[in-house]
């Protein structure tokens, strides 16, 4: 499994269970901070989020967004990232814990970059989000640490810019999320669509 490169989905796979993984660490913050402090267990709500974090609502709420138009649906409630990114940016000097550049969820054995746009990730006992996209790092990462936005960006042999610093999500089954909780990924019925940025 390519956890560093996207899926080519130009040959139209069809629907199909990917392998399992598991969750490694759960975060939340009910302010804007740009890390969010691990926590023991999150509570998913349907069609609004992580319970108490600051990305919590149907319509947006990453600032800059709701500047622009605050009316707009939320399609970044439960940001993830795998934790092999962070051991994959260790040996480049970059110490990030979980929960550090603001994820909600830490996985482990999912590619989360290669899944398509609609993708169900299945988590615990009830609980599921669907993928909607792609994070887009930003020049906060490099205030977290120098050089982060940078080594968060990859390219294809091909030239296409790959961005690793996670994926989004929205909640469509409530349900309690701990380390250690599996989770199960369904592909969606028909021809799948790569992520991209949300």
């Amino acid at each position: 499994m390519d956890l560093g490169q996207p899926l080519d989905f130009s040959a139209g796979v069809t629907a199909a269970s990917r392998p399992n993984g598991l969750v490694v660490a759960v975060s939340c913050s009910a302010t804007h901070s740009f890390s969010k402090p691990v926590c023991a267990e999150i509570a998913l709500r349907a069609g609004l989020g992580v319970v108490g974090d600051a990305h919590h609502g149907a319509t947006v709420k990453h600032r800059s967004r709701v500047r622009r138009d605050p009316s707009q649906p939320n399609l970044r409630q439960v940001h993830l990232i795998h934790a092999e990114l962070l051991e994959e940016l260790a040996p480049r000097g970059f110490a990030i814990a979980p929960g550090a550049i603001g994820e909600n969820i830490s996985t482990r054995g999912i590619d989360l970059l290669g899944l398509p746009r609609g993708a169900r990730l299945h988590i615990g006992a009830t609980a599921i989000v669907e993928i909607t996209g792609l994070r887009n790092p930003c020049r906060q990462l490099d205030d977290y640490q120098a050089g982060l936005m940078k080594a968060v960006l990859d390219r294809t042999p091909d030239g296409k810019l790959v961005r690793k610093a996670g994926v989004m999500s929205i909640v469509l089954a409530d349900g309690i999320v701990r380390a250690g909780d599996a989770i199960a990924v369904v592909l969606p019925e028909g021809r799948l669509q790569p992520l991209e940025p949300v």
